[in-house]
């Protein structure tokens, strides 16, 4: 891990999840993210949160930034701004 992650995220890690209000089809909704791992090669993941909806892209950025952890929903995958999955391996 080339970076220390905040409290707030590691918060969010130890409860297993976190409920935030997102954009949805042009309305405010809250939404349930769980905790995550996703493999990446043999014997190693990465952690994110993870949600089987739809969300704007633009919305996942916007929560990947302020709580510094990756975000995934069902059209894609963000990671806070400079960071990649490397850097969310062993948490």
């Amino acid at each position: 891990m080339t970076f220390q992650i905040n409290e707030k995220a590691r918060g969010i890690i130890s409860a297993g999840g976190i409920k935030v209000k997102v954009r949805r089809a042009g309305m405010l909704q809250f939404q349930e993210f769980k905790v995550k791992r996703v493999g990446i090669g043999k014997g190693t993941a990465f952690l994110e949160l993870w949600l089987d909806n739809v969300v704007d892209l633009s919305e996942l950025l916007r929560l990947s930034n302020e709580f510094g952890l990756p975000f995934e929903a069902h059209n894609g995958r963000v990671f806070p701004n400079g960071l990649g999955a490397k850097d969310f391996i062993g948490l």
